[in-house]
């Protein structure tokens, strides 16, 4: 029971997170967003945000990796390691929103209000399209409730077959495109969020490399083979793999960053 409390109780944090993220990039409904606040020295800031973007980018990338989860998993119970890694995540964007440190000036504001809206609906898609990509998959397991959900019940948890559900037909990371179109669709571009925008794409970039190369030792050809005819974020057109794909008869288990696998319990 207690596996559980701790699992549920980590993922109603993931939400409350979830949507302070939102209005932080958005500046709306949030006491600290990425602009509020009385700017300083711009050196000391851009330090701050950076180490506070890094410790994020850290934290994921340690945790995230096969021998990490291997060693941790040996120290905690089996049902609690990936509510353990969102925990730890939320602890990092909470320590960004709470210390972020604003920037004077922008790179770009636009007055039209037609404009404006048009801008907050594209950042908008981009959040609703990370929401509905980890639905795509498996959103409850993705965030650690569905294992401790198993071990409150006594079952094994099934951690499920590589699948390419339509989004993912598409592009290879859907939820990363997402993150993307929701931090640089923006009407007011100032230098704060454009070093917000500019770290966590590079870093998205750096943990796709680092995900598909733990993806592609995992599942060999196959994976290599849907990686070669899939774009990675952009649907383009690709040539096509001469041999058939079958992702649905490849077990592995669930991608920190829930790239093209799926949980099926």
């Amino acid at each position: 029971m207690g596996v559980f409390a701790y699992g549920a109780a980590v993922y109603v944090l993931f939400v409350g997170t979830f949507l302070y993220a939102i209005g932080f990039v958005e500046n709306l409904l949030v006491g600290k967003s990425i602009d509020s606040g009385i700017a300083g020295s711009t050196y000391a800031a851009v330090i701050v945000n950076v180490a506070l973007l890094s410790l994020f980018g850290v934290q994921h990338t340690i945790m995230a990796r096969p021998a990490f989860k291997r060693w941790f998993a040996r120290h905690i119970p089996k049902a609690a390691e990936r509510s353990t890694f969102v925990l730890a995540t939320c602890i990092c964007l909470i320590l960004t929103f709470r210390f972020w440190r604003p920037i004077e000036g922008a790179l770009w504001s636009v007055d039209n209000e037609i404009g404006r809206m048009l801008l907050y609906g594209v950042s908008f898609f981009g959040w609703a399209l990370v929401l509905y990509a980890t639905f795509c998959i498996d959103h409850f397991g993705l965030f650690g409730l569905r294992q401790v959900w198993a071990h409150l019940r006594g079952q094994e948890f099934d951690r499920g077959r590589f699948v390419t559900p339509w989004l993912y037909k598409l592009v290879r990371n859907p939820l990363m495109l997402g993150f993307i179109i929701a931090f640089w669709a923006t009407p007011d571009m100032t230098f704060s969020h454009l070093l917000f925008a500019a770290v966590t794409t590079s870093y998205i970039f750096f943990g796709v490399f680092l995900e598909e190369r733990d993806l592609s030792a995992q599942l060999g050809e196959d994976y290599r083979r849907y990686r070669a005819r899939t774009p990675m974020l952009l649907p383009w057109p690709r040539k096509r793999v001469t041999s058939a794909f079958e992702p649905q008869r490849v077990p592995v288990e669930i991608s920190r960053s829930s790239l093209s696998l799926k949980v099926n319990v």
